[in-house]
C-alpha cells in the first residue's frame, strides 16, 4: 500500500494550497512541500530494499478478468526518477515561494505543481501499464496548466498549446503502441513484459509497436523532429522550467526508453531509429542553442540538446552505454535545474534574460556568479565537475559506436560536445563576465537566501558528485542501471581513463573548439543570421490551422447548436449501425413462446400505443403533453408487475408520481403551449425517423425476448448469490446495496448534483434584475378563491404521518420483499410534495426542521462510511454483511449492514427532491404567487 499512497500523496494534498492561501504564502508553501517530503520520506523507507536488488510491489486488483489493476512496482530506475522528482519537486517549491509575486495566485500555482508531480510519480512507480497509460496522459494536462499558468501571456497560452497538442499526439500513439505489447504478451503488467523479450522481437506486431511507443517517447522528450515544442514552452515561470525540463517532463520519455529497454533494445531497427535520432537532436539543439539570446532559449536548447545524448545512448543497445545514459540522467538534472532557476534569479533582479543587456554581474551578483560557474562548467564537461565525468563516458562509448561509417558517430558525437562547450561558456561570459553596464533595465543584485539556496544546493551536488562519484553516485547508478539492462551493473566512475583513451581526445577538441567558437562568435553570428533556416513553428502552425479550420467546418455542420439535428445525427447513426449488423448476421426465428394476451394486457398496451401517438400531434400543449406522458410511464408500473418484477412496478410508479409533480410546478414558468418552429416536411422527417428508430427498438426487444440468452446472464449468479452472500431475499435491492452498490453511490452523487445544479441555476436567476422582472410581469391566470382547499389540507395532514410509517416500513422490509431506502425516499417526497400542493411552499417550509443541503450531504457521508467501515477489516469498498438476532419477544430477525447504506440512499433522494421542490417554489414566489401563513385560507378575489 507505501507505493500506492506514494503515488497518491501529490493528488490528495493538491487540495491543500488552495486552502493554506488563505493562511499567507509562507502557510501555502509549506503545506505543499510537506507533502513532497512526505512523499520523498516513504520513498526512502523502501530504498534500503531496492538498494539490496529488490523489487518492492503493491497490487490492488479492481478488474483483474480485464487486467484492470491499480498495481505499482519499485525497482532501481524507479528509485532514481522517483527520487529526481520528489527531491528537485521539493526544491522548486523552495524556490517558487520567493520567485512568484504577489500578483500570482499561489496556491493555484502549488495545485498545478502538485497534479504535475502526482502523474509524473505515477509514470514511474506503475506496473500495469494501462494504468501508466493514464498517468502519461495526465501529465500532458497538467504540464498543460503549468505551462500556461501566465494566461496573460499570449506565448504562455500558445506554448501550452503547443506542448499539450505535441506531447498529446505522442500519447495517442503510444497507447496504441502499449496495447499491442500488452496483446503480444497476453498480460497488461510490465513485470510480465519486461520477462517476453524474445516473444515480443519475435512478434510480426513488434516494429510497429516500438514506433508507435517511441513517437510517445519522442515527442514527450522533445527529439527532433518533434523538438519545437520545448522552447516555446519556456513563456511558463521559471520554476515550471527547472521542474520540467531538468528532473520531470521532457524525461518522462528518456524514462519510458529506458523502462522498455530490456524488451525493445538489441535489434537494428531499435539502434537505428533511437541513435539517429538522438544523435540529430543532440547536434541540431547544440547548435542553435549557441545562438541564442534569451537565457532561458538558450537553456531550453541544451535541455533539447543533452536529452538527444541520453536518447542515443540508450540508441546503442549496450550495457555500458545504458548505463551511461543513466548517470547522466543525475548530472544533467542537478546541473540544468541549478541553470534554470540561477536564469529565473536573473530575469527576477535584472527584469531581463537577453544576454544582450547582460554582462557584469559576476561582481553584482556574485552569489548567483558561483552558482552558474559550476553548474555552467558541468554542462560544459569541465573537470572535476559530475558534467565531466558522464560526457567522457558518452564520448568513450560513441568512439566505439559504428554509424554508417566507424568513426562517424565519434565525430558528431564530438562536435555536439564541442557546440556544448560554446553554448555553456556563452551563458557564463555574456551573462556574467565583462564590465558592468549603466543600462541595465533594473539594477541587479543577490537576492535573499530562499531565492539562491535550491540552486545553491544543487550547484553543491554538482561539486560533491564530481569530486567522488563512486560514494555519492555510483550506488544509485548501479541499481537504476541494472534494472535497465536486466543485468546486475557494478559501473566504476573515475576522472582519468589513459593517455591513449579516445575520449580524452575527443574532449580536448570539444573543449578547444568550443573556446575558438565563443571567440569567432560575432562572425559565427552574422552567418547564422544570413542563412535561411525552416521555422518550425511557422511549419506547426502552417499544419494546425488548416486542421483546426477543417475541424471547425466539420462541426459546425454537424453541430449547430440546436438539439433537434443532434437528436437526429445521433438517431440515424445509431439506426445505421444497427441495420449494419443486422444485414451481416444469420436469423433464426426465436424459440421462446410468448406470453398468453389476456383483456387487460391488450387495453394497457392498447391505452399506452395511444397515448404515444397522441401525444406527438398535441405536444403543443405543454400539460396535455404532461398528462400524456405520465399516463405511459404509469401504465409501464402494471407490466412490470407482469413481468414478476414488483420492486421496479414500485420504484416505476414513485418515480413517476414525483417526476409529473416537479414538472407541473415547472409548466409554471412556461407558456401554456409551445411556439410552432418547425415546417411540416420537417416533421414529416422527424416522424419517419422516430419511427425506424422504434420499430429497430421494438424488434430488438422482440428478438431479445423470443431468444434464449448467448451466454450465462449474471443474473443467475445474482439470485443465486442473493441470500448467502448478502444475507437478502430481495435480489433487486441486494444488487443495489451490495453486488452492485459502487454504482449506487455514483448514482446518488449525481443526483445530488443535480439537485445543487438546480438550485444555484434558481439562485442565480432569483439575483438577476433582468429575469425579475420578468418573473413579476409574467401573466397570472385567474385563480381559484380557495386557494388552499380545507379539504385537501385535513387529508394530506392526515396522510403525511400513514405515508411516513409506509416509508419506513418499505425501507426495513427491503432487503428481502420489495421496498428499500430509494423508493423510502420516493414516498416521503410525494408527502411532502402533497404539504406543499395543500398549504403552499412558505407554510410547509416554515414546518421543515433539516436543511435540504444537510439531507444530501449526510446521506453521501453516510453512504461513504458504511463502503469505508469494510477496509478496517480488510473487505473491499461496500461489502455488506449481516448477522441474525434474536431479541426476547421478538422473533428472529436479521441485521444488515446494507441498511446503514440503504439509508444514506433514502436521505440523499429525499433532500435532493425537497431543494428541488424548493426552489421552484422561490421562483414561483417571486412571480407573485401568494403566500400563507396559515394551513388554509379562503380570500376573494385571491
Amino acid at each position: 500500500m507505501s507505493l500506492a499512497l506514494i503515488a497518491a500523496l501529490p493528488f490528495l494534498g493538491a487540495l491543500l494550497p488552495g486552502l493554506m492561501i488563505r493562511a499567507g504564502r509562507t502557510a501555502c508553501a509549506t503545506a505543499t512541500g510537506a507533502v513532497t517530503a512526505l512523499a520523498l520520506f516513504l520513498l526512502a523507507l523502501q530504498a534500503p530494499a531496492v538498494l539490496r536488488g529488490e523489487v518492492v510491489q503493491t497490487r490492488i486488483d479492481w478488474l483483474p478478468a480485464l487486467g484492470l489493476n491499480a498495481t505499482f512496482f519499485l525497482d532501481g530506475l524507479g528509485l532514481l526518477f522517483a527520487g529526481l522528482i520528489l527531491g528537485i519537486g521539493l526544491l522548486i517549491i523552495l524556490y517558487a515561494r520567493f520567485y512568484l509575486s504577489k500578483s500570482d495566485p499561489m496556491g493555484q500555482f502549488y495545485t498545478y505543481l502538485l497534479l504535475f508531480q502526482g502523474a509524473m510519480v505515477g509514470i514511474v512507480l506503475s506496473d500495469n501499464i494501462l494504468l501508466l497509460l493514464i498517468f502519461w496522459e495526465l501529465t500532458s494536462l497538467s504540464s498543460f496548466l503549468l505551462i500556461g499558468y501566465w494566461k496573460h501571456l499570449p506565448e504562455g497560452r500558445q506554448g501550452a498549446r503547443m506542448a499539450l497538442a505535441v506531447t498529446g499526439g505522442g500519447g495517442l500513439a503510444m497507447i496504441a503502441g502499449m496495447l499491442i505489447l500488452g496483446n503480444i504478451v497476453g498480460s497488461y503488467d510490465l513485470t510480465v513484459i519486461l520477462e517476453n523479450k524474445d516473444l515480443i522481437q519475435a512478434s510480426d506486431w513488434y516494429l510497429p509497436a516500438l514506433i508507435l511507443i517511441l513517437l510517445g517517447a519522442f515527442t514527450k522528450s522533445a527529439q527532433f523532429p518533434f523538438h519545437f515544442w520545448l522552447p516555446h514552452a519556456m513563456a511558463a515561470p521559471t520554476p515550471v522550467s527547472a521542474y520540467l525540463h531538468s528532473a520531470t517532463m521532457v524525461k518522462a520519455g528518456l524514462f519510458l526508453m529506458a523502462r522498455m529497454w530490456p524488451v525493445l533494445a538489441g535489434t537494428p531497427e531499435w539502434f537505428w531509429i533511437v541513435s539517429t535520432a538522438g544523435l540529430v537532436t543532440m547536434v541540431m539543439a547544440a547548435k542553435i542553442a549557441f545562438f541564442k539570446d534569451d537565457l532561458k532559449a538558450l537553456l531550453a536548447f541544451s535541455t533539447v540538446s543533452h536529452l538527444g545524448l541520453i536518447t542515443m545512448l540508450l540508441g546503442f543497445g549496450t550495457k555500458a552505454a545504458a548505463t551511461v545514459a543513466v548517470f547522466h540522467i543525475i548530472n544533467h538534472a542537478t546541473f540544468k535545474a541549478a541553470l534554470f532557476m540561477s536564469a529565473g534569479i536573473v530575469d527576477h533582479e535584472a527584469h531581463t534574460r537577453d544576454l544582450r543587456r547582460l554582462g557584469g554581474l559576476r561582481t553584482l551578483m556574485p552569489i548567483t556568479f558561483g552558482i552558474v560557474v559550476l553548474a555552467s562548467l558541468s554542462m560544459a564537461g569541465i573537470p572535476p565537475l559530475n558534467g565531466f565525468l558522464s560526457k567522457e563516458l558518452m564520448l568513450e562509448e560513441a568512439a566505439h559506436t559504428t554509424w554508417i561509417t566507424p568513426w562517424a558517430m565519434g565525430l558528431l558525437a564530438t562536435i555536439g560536445a564541442m557546440f556544448s562547450v560554446a553554448y555553456s561558456f556563452r551563458f557564463l561570459a555574456h551573462g556574467f563576465l565583462g564590465p558592468v553596464r549603466d543600462d541595465y533595465p533594473h539594477k541587479p543584485h543577490d537576492p535573499g537566501f530562499g531565492l539562491w539556496a535550491a540552486p545553491g544546493l544543487l550547484a553543491a551536488l554538482v561539486v560533491i558528485i564530481g569530486l567522488v562519484p563512486m560514494a555519492t553516485a555510483a550506488w544509485l547508478v548501479d541499481v537504476a542501471a541494472s534494472a535497465v539492462t536486466g543485468e546486475a551493473v557494478h559501473v566504476h566512475i573515475s576522472h582519468w581513463h589513459g593517455l591513449y583513451a579516445p575520449a580524452l581526445w575527443m574532449s580536448l577538441a570539444a573543449i578547444g573548439g568550443g573556446l575558438v567558437m565563443l571567440g569567432a562568435y560575432p562572425r559565427l553570428r552574422a552567418m547564422w543570421d544570413a542563412t535561411p533556416r525552416p521555422e518550425a513553428k511557422r511549419i506547426f502552425d502552417g499544419i494546425v490551422e488548416p486542421l483546426a479550420a477543417l475541424s471547425r467546418s466539420v462541426t459546425e455542420g454537424l453541430h449547430n447548436g440546436g438539439f433537434a439535428r443532434s437528436l437526429v445525427l445521433a438517431v440515424l447513426a445509431i439506426a445505421g449501425a444497427a441495420y449494419w449488423a443486422f444485414d451481416g448476421g444469420s436469423h433464426l426465428a426465436g424459440s421462446r413462446p410468448t406470453l398468453p394476451v389476456t383483456p387487460v394486457t391488450a387495453i394497457v398496451w392498447a391505452v399506452m400505443v395511444i397515448a404515444a401517438l397522441v401525444t406527438p400531434f398535441l405536444h403543443r400543449n405543454r400539460l396535455v403533453a404532461l398528462i400524456l406522458t405520465g399516463v405511459v410511464g404509469l401504465l409501464i408500473a402494471p407490466l412490470f408487475m407482469l413481468f414478476s418484477a414488483p420492486d421496479l412496478a414500485l420504484t416505476q410508479l414513485s418515480v413517476e408520481v414525483v417526476t409529473i409533480l416537479l414538472m407541473l410546478l415547472a409548466l409554471h414558468f412556461l407558456p401554456k403551449e409551445t411556439p410552432v418552429e418547425s415546417t411540416v416536411p420537417r416533421r414529416l422527417r422527424d416522424a419517419g425517423i422516430a419511427g425506424i428508430a422504434g420499430i429497430g427498438i421494438g424488434g430488438l426487444a422482440y428478438a431479445m425476448m423470443t431468444r434464449g440468452p448467448a451466454f450465462d446472464p449474471i443474473s443467475h449468479f445474482h439470485l443465486a448469490q442473493s441470500k448467502p452472500g448478502a444475507g437478502g431475499t430481495n435480489a433487486v435491492n441486494t444488487i443495489i446495496v451490495d453486488f452492485r452498490g459502487y454504482d449506487t453511490f455514483g448514482e446518488i452523487i449525481v443526483l445530488g448534483i443535480a439537485a445543487l445544479v438546480i438550485f444555484a441555476l434558481s439562485r442565480t436567476l432569483l439575483h438577476d434584475a433582468t429575469v425579475n422582472r420578468r418573473l413579476a410581469a409574467q401573466p397570472r391566470q385567474a385563480e381559484s378563491g380557495d386557494r388552499h382547499p380545507m379539504m385537501l389540507v385535513v387529508s394530506t395532514r392526515l396522510l403525511l404521518p400513514m405515508a411516513m410509517m409506509v416509508g419506513v416500513y418499505i425501507y426495513l422490509r427491503g432487503h428481502n420483499l420489495p421496498g428499500g431506502g430509494f423508493v423510502a425516499g420516493l414516498v416521503f417526497a410525494i408527502a411532502y410534495l402533497m404539504q406543499y400542493m395543500a398549504s403552499g411552499y412558505d407554510w410547509s417550509h416554515a414546518r421543515q426542521r433539516y436543511d435540504h443541503h444537510a439531507l444530501i450531504g449526510w446521506g453521501v457521508l453516510i453512504a461513504s462510511l458504511a463502503g469505508i467501515g469494510p477496509w478496517f477489516l480488510g473487505l473491499p469498498f461496500l461489502t455488506s454483511g449481516y448477522e441474525y438476532v434474536h431479541l426476547w419477544p421478538l422473533e428472529e430477525f436479521e441485521v444488515a449492514t446494507a441498511a446503514i447504506f440503504d439509508l444514506g440512499v433514502f436521505l440523499c433522494v429525499l433532500g435532493a427532491i425537497l431543494l428541488a421542490l424548493a426552489s421552484l417554489s422561490r421562483l414561483a414566489l417571486r412571480t407573485g404567487e401568494g403566500a400563507n401563513t396559515r394551513a388554509y385560507d379562503i380570500e376573494e378575489g385571491t
